[in-house]
């Protein structure tokens, strides 16, 4: 009892790290801070511990601050280290016995940080107020948002959510660069026939053009990249969105707020009252909204939006079950994209691999229903040679920089409206599909493979394989 209470006692035993705890400590009353800068010290070699092998500067920052207590630089070096590494969310999580901190760095998450719990209120109190969330509400999750603009000028926006767990709040900060200009279609990855077609859409006077995909696909840049090509003086563009990610001059975006019954449904409809060109609604959640879409189509409107399928024939089984009638489908819908993100190969450090005959066979059987004129050079088919990731300084020894979408665009024509008419089954449309020229997901990965930008595994983690 009596040696707990002493004051030298972690000075002897831990010199070094105490060294920057006199800025921190300060300020503070003694009782009150030698509870949780001693934790730290104790804690620190083993919970602040980073898995990227170069030792960043940013990195130690963030360490030192952890070890100082510093919560408020803590916060900032955290964004500031996450914005660095191109990451598009922080995770910060309380576990049992440590806190852990992650970025999603090109769509997969990596550990970066961990520290005390006795640390952890404090952060949540520190982000609840640069978002102005409630900092003693505890009990329910809560939504927020953030500007932050680094030390470059770039203006950032946060998203910010807060999930209580049995081990406290956990933390996720959704990245947004308001700055970033938005990439046109050839530099998403779309290329060949899928681009063809897809240009032909947009030069249409309505119709639905439809993008699906999962969460985090790239679904919502797509779509502003396709309004940008369009964004003239003379035509009028409405967004009706939830939440609006980026503002882009000429257009006019309104958010949703379900909390008041402004609902993607109502928001469409005012929409057709403001004399529209062209309109895109976030998402076609429900039969309502699906309604509201193709009447806008019908009256000559273009109309852009987006579900959650898993590729774009399916995209009109999900559409029928929602209760539309297939013969409204085959008069409004004029195109369907199905979209995924890979990450790509580092192309400083990656080799060539080794593909296993059962992998070559089934990659042959994929390609041989591809048609392949425009969309990959024939030298390519006939020496298939693949990549894979390695690691070095330029990729921070991951092995892949950056990321590039995989698109399949179905084009509606005449086959395929008797088809839906007919009540045909999902493999009849698909080979309707690619008789006309449609590449699948797992086709223009593969393609991306051979061309060096990608890896099979990629390909493979994010497309299902043909039967």
């Amino acid at each position: 009892m009596d040696n707990t209470s002493q004051q030298p006692a972690p000075v002897t035993t831990a010199p070094q790290p105490l060294q920057a705890a006199p800025v921190a400590v300060a300020p503070v009353a003694a009782p009150v801070a030698t509870a949780p800068v001693v934790a730290p010290v104790v804690a620190a070699p083993a919970a602040v511990a980073a898995v990227e092998p170069p030792e960043n500067e940013k990195l130690k920052q963030l360490k030192d601050a952890i070890l100082a207590a510093n919560v408020p630089q803590m916060v900032l070096i955290a964004i500031s280290y996450a914005l660095d590494l191109r990451s598009s969310d922080i995770h910060i999580e309380p576990l049992q016995n440590r806190v852990r901190l992650r970025y999603r760095i090109d769509g997969v998450l990596r550990h970066v940080v961990e520290y005390p719990t006795n640390l952890h209120p404090a952060i949540v109190s520190r982000i609840k107020i640069m978002s102005n969330l409630k900092i003693d509400e505890q009990r329910i999750p809560q939504d927020g948002r953030a500007d932050v603009t680094t030390k470059e000028g770039k203006q950032m926006d946060l998203r910010v959510s807060t999930l209580p767990t049995v081990n406290g709040e956990k933390i996720v900060m959704r990245i947004q660069d308001k700055s970033r200009e938005i990439p046109d279609l050839s530099s998403l990855g779309i290329t060949g026939t899928s681009l063809k077609n897809l240009n032909a859409a947009l030069a249409a006077p309505n119709g639905i053009i439809i993008n699906t995909g999962p969460t985090g696909s790239g679904k919502t840049t797509t779509l502003y990249s396709c309004l940008s090509k369009l964004n003239k003086t003379e035509v009028n563009i409405l967004t009706i969105e939830d939440p609006v990610e980026i503002q882009l001059d000429g257009l006019n975006q309104s958010q949703v707020h379900h909390d008041i019954n402004y609902s993607f449904a109502m928001g469409m409809r005012a929409a057709l009252r403001q004399d529209p060109n062209i309109i895109m609604v976030g998402e076609i959640r429900d039969k309502e909204t699906a309604d509201t879409a193709i009447e806008a189509s019908l009256t000559g409107h273009l109309v852009f939006s987006t579900l959650h399928t898993n590729s774009a024939v399916e995209s009109l089984t999900r559409l029928i079950n929602m209760g539309i009638a297939p013969y409204l489908l085959t008069s409004s819908l004029e195109l369907i994209i199905a979209q995924r993100l890979v990450r790509q190969v580092c192309q400083k450090c990656k080799k060539e691999s080794a593909v296993t005959p059962e992998m070559l066979e089934m990659i042959k059987k994929a390609m041989s229903e591809l048609k392949a004129e425009g969309e990959i050079e024939p030298e390519l088919l006939k020496g298939m040679k693949f990549y894979e990731a390695v690691g070095c300084d330029e990729c921070n020894h991951i092995g892949y920089k950056g990321r590039i979408g995989l698109y399949e665009v179905l084009r509606m024509n005449n086959e395929i409206r008797n088809l839906l008419s007919a009540n045909g089954t999902m493999i009849q449309i698909q080979e309707a599909a690619l008789k006309n020229g449609m590449v699948t997901l797992e086709q223009a990965g593969i393609v991306k493979a051979l061309q060096g930008k990608t890896t099979l595994e990629e390909v493979y983690r994010v497309a299902r394989k043909s039967e």
